[in-house]
């Protein structure tokens, strides 16, 4: 039996992104593609509570079947798991992002929302994200790390609980791959103040990510910087198990 691969993203079905993904990877399996109708950037682990879902598939590609939900990145894996495809699927790949989600991008990031909704259901997954926000980016020159990456995962898995977080460089052929942290850091001038035509303020989404260690050797923004694609294990699990005998110490009774 071929391996069956699931797509997801948060950019859209219409995004160029998730059909470069689906390009890299068809000749590895099955591929299906379930992504949300509209885009949901920002929108994390968001499900839709209260409001129907709907299903439609598209025509397909050579190798790929294409299918659309009315809802989140999150909404696309639950449902494809209920109601779209045959059997579990043995990977799920979420991209290729227009945008970066390294540092603590990962806390808003609707691609690696999807990416943890599948690692929470024991699917390998791996979230592919490329530094270039525009629709006319060129995926092209990651095209063999994606693969490999993928590769790697469907033949070997991954680590029980663990899921990836992979960026790409943009506009530039990596030099290589590596496997590092996420750095630390916050954002920075996160909206611009307008006004409509009435004189009313109101506000756009914007800013910048500041790295707060920018010399740390071990970072996906070090790396980044450096041409190289960085690869950072990530899980669902945000229990911090180390802080559990300070804190149980002032607060068990």
């Amino acid at each position: 039996m071929r391996p069956l691969i699931l797509i997801t993203n948060d950019d859209s079905v219409d995004a160029p992104g998730i059909h470069h993904l689906a390009d890299c990877v068809k000749d590895m399996g099955d591929v299906i593609i379930v992504a949300p109708a509209e885009p949901h950037s920002g929108q994390s682990s968001a499900l839709t509570v209260g409001a129907p879902l709907r299903i439609r598939e598209l025509p397909g590609r050579e190798g790929v079947r294409v299918f659309t939900v009315t809802g989140t990145p999150v909404d696309c894996v639950k449902l494809a798991l209920h109601a779209i495809v045959p059997r579990k699927p043995d990977m799920l790949l979420s991209g290729i992002n227009h945008g970066s989600n390294s540092g603590t991008a990962i806390t808003y990031s609707g691609t690696m929302g999807a990416v943890l909704e599948a690692c929470m259901e024991g699917i390998p997954a791996v979230g592919f994200s490329l530094l270039h926000h525009s629709m006319k980016a060129d995926f092209t020159l990651s095209t063999d790390f994606v693969r490999s990456i993928s590769a790697n995962v469907l033949e070997q898995g991954l680590p029980e609980g663990i899921c990836l977080n992979v960026n790409i460089p943009a506009k530039v052929t990596p030099e290589g791959v590596r496997v590092c942290r996420a750095a630390k850091g916050h954002w920075s001038e996160e909206y611009k103040r307008y006004l409509d035509p009435s004189g009313n303020p109101f506000y756009w989404l914007t800013g910048r990510f500041v790295n707060t260690e920018p010399d740390s050797t071990d970072t996906d923004e070090y790396w980044l910087n450096r041409r190289y694609i960085s690869v950072v294990p990530v899980t669902p699990d945000q229990s911090y198990t180390p802080a559990i005998k300070e804190i149980s110490r002032r607060l068990d009774s």
